[in-house]
């Protein structure tokens, strides 16, 4: 059990002696046992220099660093995703994977006008990101499908960045929502139509699930429907189903949030600045700082036969290797 106590880090290993007087028959203490171990002998537990030195190197200027690894930009987009990023502007994570990572089936939702966020009603907002998302929205090239609706300006335009970044949001929303179970019936199809329910089906019908019923059948469908929910809930949604779906928070929050665009259009009339995006460019020199720390990180090696390690030696092993004869047997060994 590992805990952060005073500002510095205790383990509480499961052994033995400090189950003196416990009587104890877990291996570990339990949570208020812990803490009454923490607050009378906790120099007993306090974790090693080393591992101490390296959780505070990595935790150093936090949380005042956060502020740095923020950026915030001008985003031309739909009124709808400017009312739901101001209720949860952590969403936008969600958006922009789901634009990152899209594949060809994502963008099925994105080949025709928006059902959730047509291009018409877009206004100009000021969007949080962390770097790492800002990083990935920015440096994707993409062109939108003609019918979405969606269309850029010249890259010459003063607004083209805001045109693009709004839009490649707006695709990551519209994907989101076009996965969501409110507005795909249906999805429980397209899951009962794929390899791993053939193979779950399959082995049903191999252990005598439906007892020898006729396909078909009345009773036969009755322990099909049953399987496909049992399915549903157990076997294709291993999450959990406490969970809700970025998608179906969105669209509850469209239902539940007056927009009012004409307010969205004052505000962006007295928008603040957006914040400085030179840091993307890495000169050579700042490259070769970072590489420089990284590799004084790196702790020495102690071994001596892998300080003697010979990297010419290993490449003319590599080719007296593929050099020699192999036949089904396998390959010549060249000791």
């Amino acid at each position: 059990q590992v805990f952060l106590y005073k500002g510095e880090l205790h383990i509480i290993p499961p052994e033995e002696p400090w189950q003196q007087g416990w009587h104890l028959s877990a291996p570990c203490p339990t949570v208020p046992q812990a803490l009454a171990l923490l607050s009378t002998r906790c120099e007993e537990f306090l974790a090693a220099e080393p591992i101490r030195a390296a959780l505070h190197k990595r935790i150093q200027g936090y949380p005042e660093k956060i502020q740095a690894s923020l950026h915030r930009a001008r985003c031309f987009l739909p009124a709808g995703i400017a009312a739901v990023l101001r209720l949860r502007p952590s969403l936008v994570a969600a958006a922009v994977q789901a634009f990152y990572l899209r594949d060809p089936g994502d963008l099925g939702a994105c080949r025709r006008p928006f059902k959730t966020f047509p291009a018409e009603q877009r206004v100009m907002a000021l969007v949080t990101f962390t770097r790492c998302l800002y990083a990935q929205l920015v440096q994707q090239q993409f062109v939108p499908d003609r019918r979405s609706g969606y269309t850029l300006p010249a890259p010459s335009h003063p607004q083209y960045r805001a045109y693009d970044l709004g839009m490649k949001l707006a695709h990551g929303f519209e994907i989101l929502c076009s996965k969501s179970s409110k507005v795909a019936p249906d999805a429980k199809r397209n899951v009962l139509s794929g390899p791993l329910w053939e193979r779950f089906l399959r082995s049903l019908k191999e252990k005598d699930y439906f007892k020898g019923e006729m396909e078909g059948s009345a009773k036969y469908l009755e322990l099909l429907h049953m399987a496909e929910d049992h399915f549903q809930q157990s076997v294709a949604v291993p999450e959990s189903c406490d969970e809700v779906s970025p998608g179906d928070e969105i669209l509850t929050l469209l239902q539940t949030t007056s927009i009012d665009v004409k307010e969205f259009e004052r505000e962006a009339a007295c928008l603040p600045a957006e914040d400085d995006d030179s840091w993307l460019d890495i000169t050579p020199d700042a490259l070769d700082q970072m590489l420089k720390e990284a590799r004084n990180e790196s702790l020495p090696s102690t071994d001596e036969e892998e300080q003697k390690y010979d990297l010419e030696t290993v490449a003319e092993s590599m080719k007296a290797f593929v050099s020699k004869v192999s036949s089904h047997e396998g390959a010549e060994m060249p000791w």
